[in-house]
């Protein structure tokens, strides 16, 4: 059964939302559906563990390629980031 809400976004990311949504052949609600069922069946702990990729290709017409990097704890990207300022 569905329920209505009332959620408030920054204009200019619901007009590009709504592109985006169209473009891909799904209704906002829907995708805003998708992405929070997304977000709530899984025990992420924080954004940065959410695997967009997934979503990506959920929403996505065609086969997709992603590269990612292996996760990095906070000492290393800490040494990566100081390592790099020299």
């Amino acid at each position: 059964m569905d329920n209505k809400i009332t959620l408030s976004f920054d204009e200019n990311i619901i007009a590009r939302a709504k592109k985006y949504a169209e473009k891909n052949d799904v209704s906002l609600s829907r995708l805003i559906e998708f992405l929070l069922k997304k977000v709530t069946s899984n025990n992420y702990t924080s954004f940065e563990d959410f695997p967009i990729s997934d979503w990506v290709q959920e929403v996505a017409k065609g086969e997709a390629e992603y590269q990612t990097k292996a996760k990095r704890n906070r000492k290393e990207a800490k040494e990566e980031f100081f390592k790099s300022r020299k």
